[in-house]
């Protein structure tokens, strides 16, 4: 599982290691999930000219056929991802969150975001954004307007994210726990925060795990997941 890759032209590092990653790490592996932000931003499916995502659906269709599933999860960054792209990448799209039966552990996937409930404002934007009838009027505006609109998001999120305090970037430990009750879950994977870890915990008996998942700026990692357990790899 990976999450928050934030791929872009300008990042050719976090590129390089990924598509490695595809093509030697992934390769034979039952399923590959993405858990968010494959992206730093996403315009539509309509950007054919966006010359990284075309070389990138090559990879994931080519792992895809060789017998790998691939499935994504939208992030804050590329939530108007859609079918068409997903399709000729080879991706099946999931609701966020979603249950999946991890070798006999039901677990819960989320990008992340969700849980951080200190920060009212980004989830007022959250649920704003995320309305079909939004993304529908966004997605009508023409190209090169989507691109600067992403450009100016991009650079808005970076100066609030400066002044803002931590804590209210993590996620929020009762709607965690909120979580695992709600979904009737033991284990949690997602990503958004930037945090890798483990957190382990108890409710009611229960023994409770949470894995964060890596970013991709410096060197990236991922998540494996066996009958035996879960473990975080560095890229």
């Amino acid at each position: 599982m990976v999450a928050d890759l934030h791929l872009s032209e300008e990042r050719p590092e976090a590129t390089g290691r990924f598509f490695h990653f595809l093509d030697h790490t992934a390769k034979g592996a039952d399923a590959l999930y993405i858990l968010g932000d494959l992206f730093e931003y996403w315009i539509g499916d309509d950007d054919t000219h966006n010359s990284l995502a075309m070389q990138l659906a090559e990879k994931l269709k080519s792992l895809s056929a060789k017998g790998t599933s691939v499935f994504f999860m939208h992030g804050n960054r590329d939530f108007l991802l859609a079918k068409g792209y997903a399709g000729q990448s080879g991706m099946t799209l999931l609701a966020d969150p979603m249950i999946i039966n991890l070798h006999g552990t039901p677990t819960l996937l989320s990008h992340g975001d969700l849980f951080c409930t200190d920060d009212t404002r980004y989830q007022q934007y959250r649920k704003w954004i995320r309305r079909p009838a939004i993304q529908k009027m966004l997605l009508m505006l023409p190209l090169e307007f989507r691109r600067a609109l992403a450009g100016s998001a991009r650079m808005k999120s970076e100066r609030e994210k400066a002044g803002k305090p931590l804590e209210i970037m993590d996620v929020n430990p009762d709607a965690v726990i909120r979580a695992y009750r709600e979904y009737g879950v033991t284990r949690l994977i997602h990503g958004h925060t930037h945090r890798p870890a483990l957190h382990e915990s108890t409710d009611s008996g229960k023994k409770l795990e949470r894995w964060v998942l890596p970013d991709w700026f410096d060197c990236g990692g991922y998540l494996v997941c066996t009958s035996a357990g879960c473990q975080l790899e560095v890229a």
